[in-house]
């Protein structure tokens, strides 16, 4: 599937989750599996705005970075 085509699913089929870790204030985002394999993200504040989608390999890379602490001084 490609990147394209990912931003015409209809968010509202996605299984949304939020971390554990949610603030009380809802100062959070949620995830959604692609069926791709990727991962979508949007503000959980906001549900019906603009959610971003990444493929498999970009989430991986991201996912990798942050393990590996390399977003430690964001």
């Amino acid at each position: 599937m490609e990147k394209q085509d990912l931003y015409s699913i209809d968010p509202a089929t996605l299984d949304w989750q939020k971390s554990s870790l949610t603030a009380n204030n809802g100062e959070c985002f949620e995830l959604a599996p692609l069926p791709d394999g990727g991962v979508a993200v949007r503000d959980s504040k906001n549900p019906d705005a603009a959610h971003l989608c990444f493929t498999a390999g970009e989430w991986a890379a991201f996912k990798g970075g942050v393990l590996k602490g390399d977003f430690d001084n964001l």
